[in-house]
């Protein structure tokens, strides 16, 4: 049975924020949420994150995570802050029931490397470890003559000697639940922070007899902590390049992976293009051939085989189908649903919106809660006015329809198949199949004319 204890009671001073240090975002989700994915996957049976500073605000940004919380007020070290979680713990009775001790502010420890971790205690402790070459400020590995770990020294506790010693504590631990509940009330505060460590159960291991085993991270910023708005800065750089790199790796062309931005999932078929400065947020998927041009953004997207998306393009919560052509300059925002060869030009905001096979909106138009058939061509300075102010009402326009440049199209209307729209037309009534509609004055010259002249 294995508990999880997530410590994120810090104030960070150092981010000079009113918002809780956890809650700041590597990659567009917060520290916080990327220490409890990790955790799930190890599927625990309780998940306890101990708070502190912004405690309410942290609480009801995971209201509906299922998970227990402790609160650590005031903070007295990590020490403190596990014996907080302790009622919450759950077995003890099992040799294998253990508790892993995390840090919300440490945000990329894979769970991969959690997995080994948790491997590597057997039956007894296993601490997280890395080899720095300048371990200053870090806790340092002491390990015994047969290579052990015996224990931890604190920076400011250790001699010389100690502070020597590359190899660190991440603070990231697992222990057997029932023997760390007892070392947690044995361990004191005798040292030159006055605080509660929770490294001093190592030495209380050893002297206990239990195993203290190590390991180590696949990747050195899998460790890394954020106290600072640089610091959180850098680690977002090195995540992003992580990502980029996985990328790579399953064949997806990135024109310069520096230049690139991933806050959520993004899963590419074959022969995928990205150029510099895509932003991909949420849940997008690009199928085989896509091309996405320059500094565009995608947020829960879906976009069919051999499509190309064009420079500064937006796609929101949208669906295009195959082989379409989408900008440059265009926006979908949530609710567009794009069928096979359909093209949306610069400047053109689909909202809302089925647009069907082979239509085409390729210059200076909106295209707002409508249903669009299939082959339509909508002219530059289209619009549907889907709102009174009030409510939104549906347009709708069948096959083979030709919508000349500059109409109105003042929903609920309906434009019927094969209808053509004369150019400047404002249209209130339902248009007929196959015939012309367009509504204007009559053109006239007006003789003797001249303009006004500017008066003195």
């Amino acid at each position: 049975m294995l508990n999880i204890v997530i410590l994120a009671a810090g104030m960070g001073k150092r981010m000079q924020s009113d918002l809780p240090k956890v809650l700041h975002p590597i990659a567009g989700k917060s520290m916080l949420a990327h220490v409890l994915d990790s955790a799930r996957e190890l599927e625990p049976e309780k998940v306890v994150v101990v708070v502190g500073h912004g405690a309410e605000r942290v609480q009801q940004t995971f209201a509906q995570a299922e998970l227990a919380f402790a609160l650590q007020q005031p903070q007295h070290g990590t020490g403190h802050a596990v014996q907080q979680a302790v009622p919450e713990l759950v077995g003890g009775d099992q040799e294998d029931d253990a508790t892993l001790v995390l840090y919300g502010d440490v945000p990329l420890v894979q769970a991969d490397t959690l997995r080994r971790l948790l491997e590597a205690r057997g039956q007894g402790v296993a601490v997280l470890t890395e080899t720095l070459a300048d371990s200053t400020g870090y806790g340092r590995i002491i390990r015994g003559a047969d290579g052990s770990v015996q224990r931890i020294v604190e920076h400011k506790d250790a001699s010389d000697a100690e502070r020597a010693v590359k190899e660190v504590n991440t603070g990231i631990l697992v222990a057997p639940t029932a023997r760390l509940k007892d070392w947690l009330t044995r361990i004191t505060n005798d040292n030159a922070q006055g605080e509660y460590y929770l490294t001093d159960i190592i030495a209380l291991a050893v002297s206990d007899g239990v195993s203290v085993q190590a390991a180590q991270p696949a990747a050195g910023w899998e460790t890394l902590g954020v106290n600072s708005r640089i610091q959180q800065a850098e680690l977002e750089r090195l995540w992003q390049a992580e990502q980029a790199r996985r990328l790579l790796e399953k064949g997806v062309t990135l024109a310069d992976p520096a230049r690139f931005d991933l806050r959520g999932t993004l899963e590419c078929g074959r022969d995928v293009f990205i150029d510099v400065g895509c932003v991909f947020e949420g849940k997008v998927v690009l199928q085989d051939g896509v091309r996405v041009g320059p500094h565009s953004v995608l947020r829960d997207v879906t976009v069919g085989a051999g499509t190309q998306i064009e420079a500064f393009s937006h796609l929101q919560q949208a669906q295009v189908g195959e082989e379409a052509r989408i900008g440059p300059y265009a926006r979908l925002r949530p609710g567009a649903v794009l069928a096979n060869h359909t093209h949306v030009g610069n400047f053109v905001e689909i909202k809302n919106t089925q647009l069907g096979e082979g239509s085409k909106a390729n210059h200076l138009a909106y295209i707002g809660d409508a249903d669009v058939g299939q082959r339509v061509n909508i002219g530059a300075g289209t619009i549907t006015c889907n709102y009174d102010g009030v409510n939104k009402f549906r347009t709708v326009i069948g096959d083979d329809a030709f919508i000349g440049s500059d109409t109105q199209l003042v929903a609920p209307v309906t434009v019927g198949r094969g209808a053509t729209i004369g150019a400047g037309t404002t249209l209130v009534r339902n248009a007929p199949d196959d015939q012309l509609t367009l509504s204007r004055s009559e053109q006239r010259s007006v003789s003797g004319w001249k303009r006004p002249v500017r008066k003195s």
